[in-house]
């Protein structure tokens, strides 16, 4: 058996040779000659799979390390008999830990205490259900909208659109790319969604650049109704605009959701599909793959601290956000390729990230409020 596996999937080439013959190649340069011999196709959103590619090629699988779809042409793969799979909810943990450390940088910026404030949460799938537990551990006020959930949840708790807008201090966006009815979301936050929301709005986009009207976010940054920005994902990609990124607050090359275990998760719900599907037995060993995480434990004196500011010092050591900024405003250009170039690079190339739960925490002389706020993020915790 013949795979070809992009060379940002985690761990590719360590875990499908278990499989069979792997063979990995940069993300965006895959062709169908490599495929005229291949079995199956592993890759990431960078890979676009079409038609185009796999007409006329022996693959029978294709399997993409990410929670989302849109770079997989689904319906030709099924009129073929071809197998897909996805890894939902890989990232989830991921992207919900980029938001809290996101918001509590802007806490500290601007001095915006985050308890109390109502944030609304457009999307609650994998990603905007472990956003909500992580802002509800901090004590905020959330407004869920989510109509394709809505309309099969027995759940009542969720909200029309136009009112989590007009009532909400923080939107925050985790919707997939839908392109058709009833419900798509291509270009949702249009001029009419920034015209709901309160003044002053905080806007964070770490879903799918496409569902963003970036024209109409700019206009709403320059009369009022957004205060802050935080971006993560762009339109177009692997390009971005220059305008976009010199008014958000926080930006970022679609990093969200790339922690070490997000993208680990992605990878081994590949290798379990094609495991399945061609019948292969299981013969990864995925814990032997496992770094130990930079910053196993942390010592922080909680005394004369509010919780927000013990909680920024925590996750900065584990996550610092504001790298991920600094990288992408520093690879700018004037250029369009070169913007697109240093975009992949960053993400080609970037740190290894761990999620909360790698890292113990010793919290001295800190309440049971803020004990159990760190655990709720996800630390563990080492108080003795």
């Amino acid at each position: 058996m013949k795979i070809v596996c992009a060379e940002t999937v985690l761990l590719g080439h360590e875990a499908f040779s278990h499989a069979g013959k792997t063979v990995v190649v940069p993300d965006r340069e895959i062709n169908r000659d490599h495929l005229l011999d291949a079995d199956a196709l592993v890759i990431r959103s960078k890979t676009k799979v079409t038609r185009e590619l796999l007409k006329g090629t022996p693959v029978k699988f294709v399997g993409t390390a990410t929670a989302g779809t849109d770079h997989i042409d689904a319906a030709w793969l099924e009129s073929r008999g071809i197998y897909s799979c996805a890894a939902p909810g890989c990232n989830a943990n991921s992207v919900s830990e980029y938001l809290v450390a996101a918001l509590l940088t802007l806490s500290r910026r601007h001095g915006l205490d985050l308890a109390g404030r109502t944030i609304g949460v457009i999307g609650c799938g994998n990603v905007g259900s472990s956003v909500v537990e992580k802002c509800q551990a901090l004590g905020m006020n959330v407004l869920r909208n989510d109509p394709p959930l809505a309309a099969v949840s027995p759940d009542p708790d969720f909200h029309p659109l136009d009112q989590v807008l007009a009532e909400s201090d923080i939107v925050t966006l985790h919707v997939p790319l839908v392109k058709h009815k009833p419900w798509p979301t291509e270009r949702m936050a249009d001029y009419l969604f920034f015209e709901q929301l309160k003044p002053g709005t905080i806007f964070i986009n770490s879903s799918r650049g496409s569902v963003c009207d970036y024209d109409a976010l700019l206009d709403a940054k320059a009369g009022g109704a957004v205060s802050r920005m935080v971006i993560d994902v762009w339109h177009p990609e692997p390009s971005y605009r220059s305008d976009v990124l010199k008014m958000a607050d926080l930006a970022s090359p679609h990093i969200a959701g790339h922690s070490y275990e997000g993208k680990l998760n992605g990878t081994i719900a590949c290798y379990n599909g094609l495991c399945n599907f061609f019948e292969i037995p299981k013969a990864w060993n995925v814990a032997s793959s496992l770094p130990e995480p930079e910053v196993p434990s942390i010592e922080i004196d909680c005394r004369h601290r509010d919780d927000e500011e013990v909680l920024h010092r925590i996750i900065k050591q584990v996550y610092d956000i504001e790298t991920d900024d600094r990288c992408i405003r520093d690879t700018d250009a004037h250029s369009e390729i070169d913007r697109a170039r240093g975009f992949d690079a960053l993400r080609k190339n970037y740190r290894m990230r761990r999620e909360f739960n790698n890292t113990g925490v010793n919290a001295q002389h800190a309440s049971k409020e803020l004990m159990a706020k760190i655990s709720a993020l996800g630390f563990a915790i080492r108080n003795t």
